[in-house]
């Protein structure tokens, strides 16, 4: 199989994957894709896909450079490393965090294809508390004071009751 043969059947193989498994997909160049995978924690990662002329490259947004912290998530994303298939964190310039992966044309099938979106999205979508947690617990307290003393909901804050919620204090529910 030729080069451009390898191309076409990757193309092939990601667009049947994308229209089988009913995801939110654009095609804003040729061999471009940008997948829209649906979350649970973070609401949803957008994924991109490219199908160069050896290779797929995988690319999805994470989250941004940490506010705090940023030695301990970097800790962090190189021992989840360790246990990732074909994707892994990695840092831009900036310090925002991606998964990148990148797959030989010739092992470009909709199951592999299946696979590297379901890596992309358990460990964007799966991490995604703990990230915040490790690299922006004090957003998350300024952003809890602020919605409370505004009367707002804090429901999208549920998941870090443990950050936002004070220490009990001596004597707390005691009359006197």
């Amino acid at each position: 199989m030729g080069d451009s043969e390898r191309t076409g059947a990757a193309k092939a193989a990601i667009e049947r994957t994308l229209k089988d498994a009913e995801l939110e997909w654009e095609h804003p160049a040729d061999g471009t894709y940008v997948v829209k995978l649906p979350g649970t924690r973070k609401l949803s990662t957008n994924c991109s896909l490219s199908v160069g002329a050896h290779s797929l490259s995988v690319n999805a947004f994470v989250v941004r450079h940490p506010d705090e912290n940023a030695a301990a998530v970097h800790r962090w994303l190189l021992e989840r490393n360790t246990r990732l298939y074909g994707v892994s964190y990695a840092i831009d310039r900036l310090g925002d965090i991606y998964l990148v992966g990148r797959l030989p044309l010739g092992a470009v099938t909709p199951d592999e294809v299946d696979r590297i979106l379901g890596s992309v999205l358990e460990n964007a979508d799966g991490s995604f508390n703990t990230l915040l947690e490790l690299g922006f617990a004090s957003a998350i307290r300024r952003e809890y004071a602020w919605r409370t003393s505004r009367g707002e909901s804090t429901r999208n804050l549920d998941a870090f009751t443990h950050l936002t919620q004070s220490e009990p204090q001596p004597n707390q529910g005691e009359s006197r």
